[in-house]
């Protein structure tokens, strides 16, 4: 009999790191896939990532709208609480053999409560990283709930072996995200336009040229200072002018005020040199970075897929603190100044070599593997 894998993706970046694992799981002989999406992820002000899920084949067994509006602390925990109420009653009808609960975004946590407090199986992908950000504290947690451990380096794996985990049930499959950026290495084009098919706001900028990319959340840790960081960050944007592709940030706490901060400079300045996207498919945004000349902001794509893509990064603030990253990332903190001179430096720079850091593009494979062949358990005790 077929296990039966289900997975949980509830934002945007989630879809992205779980991708060519679920394409794996749906593909393997003794695996059956059921899906679950969740949270910002059927959001459209956040992208609406369900619609490039649907688009890439998946069958989406459930659907859970647990996101409530506020964009603050309190919301971000009423909202998990939603989703625990909600996953719960999901995986009591669904009835999956493991729930895979993907990475370390705030809501993720709902995900593992409800499985494990039900003697489901649950499997961690990426577990063991350190960052800043209340992911920080979800991440561990997770890692405490789930009984299988899918980590994406031998740094992670080492530390959630640490954490008192079964060595036996730590694997390092390396990150699915990996896959699609070595897919990208093959064959780098930018075969698309993305004026045409994601729309978005502002100029259409002649992308062959050298341009910029920028994606900066806010840090739930610091919400309160979401506007004025993202000022710095723009304000560097302006004096530069170089042709900029921006991306909109996460639903986490302050993401309106790094929302409000992007809507007052638009209207003030009207930059004729930055084009404003919501999201797109993981795919084509990877083409997009593959082919920009530097990516700024604090969004872990720029530790994962732009160290393999070799793409300069200029990560500002304390989101990625302390995780482990290539030679292409430069860190600095929220000043204009700083944040100017990085970029001019990285830019000048260029792209860097490949870095395998995190993974060598087999992760999804590697994770349908384990899932078909572990033995399956729902609960343990400290190693040491």
């Amino acid at each position: 009999m077929k296990r039966k894998i289900c997975t949980v993706i509830t934002a945007r970046p989630s879809y992205s790191r779980i991708k060519t694992a679920l394409k794996a799981i749906q593909n393997h002989p003794d695996l059956e896939l059921q899906l679950v999406v969740a949270g910002s992820a059927l959001l459209d002000r956040y992208g609406n990532a369900v619609q490039y899920i649907e688009k890439d084949g998946f069958k989406i067994d459930e659907k859970v709208f647990m996101v409530l509006e506020g964009e603050n602390p309190t919301s971000m925990a009423k909202t998990t609480g939603l989703g625990v109420m909600e996953l719960a009653n999901i995986f009591y009808n669904l009835k999956p053999d493991v729930v895979i609960s993907v990475a370390d975004r705030y809501e993720t946590i709902a995900t593992a409560i409800a499985a494990s407090y039900q003697n489901i199986p649950l499997a961690h992908i990426q577990g063991g990283e350190v960052t800043g950000n209340i992911d920080e504290k979800v991440r561990h947690a997770v890692t405490k709930l789930a009984d299988i451990h899918l980590v994406a380096s031998e740094g992670a794996k080492e530390r959630v072996i640490k954490l008192g985990e079964d060595a036996d049930y730590v694997i390092n499959t390396g990150c699915p995200s990996i896959d699609l950026a070595h897919e990208i290495i093959m064959d780098p084009g930018l075969n698309f336009e993305p004026f045409q098919k994601y729309g978005g706001v502002g100029t259409h900028i002649d992308l062959t040229q050298k341009y910029l990319v920028v994606m900066q959340h806010p840090v739930t840790t610091e919400y309160s200072e979401s506007r004025k960081q993202i000022a710095e960050t723009l304000e560097a944007i302006q004096e530069l002018k170089m042709p900029t592709l921006w991306f909109w940030p996460n639903v986490d706490a302050g993401a309106d005020g790094t929302s409000s901060g992007i809507r007052a400079f638009r209207e003030k300045y009207n930059p004729t040199y930055i084009h404003f996207f919501k999201n797109m498919e993981p795919t084509d945004f990877l083409r997009i970075l593959k082919q920009s000349a530097c990516l700024i902001g604090n969004s872990s794509v720029g530790i994962r897929e732009c160290a393999y893509l070799g793409v300069p990064v200029v990560n500002i603030g304390s989101r990625q603190n302390r995780r482990e990253r290539g030679n292409n990332v430069v860190d600095c903190e929220y000043d204009k100044n700083q944040i100017l001179n990085c970029i001019q430096n990285q830019v000048d720079h260029g792209h860097y070599p490949s870095d395998h850091l995190y993974g060598d593009s087999k992760a999804g494979e590697k994770i349908a593997d384990v899932l078909a062949t572990i033995p399956l358990r729902f609960h343990k005790t400290i190693t040491y």
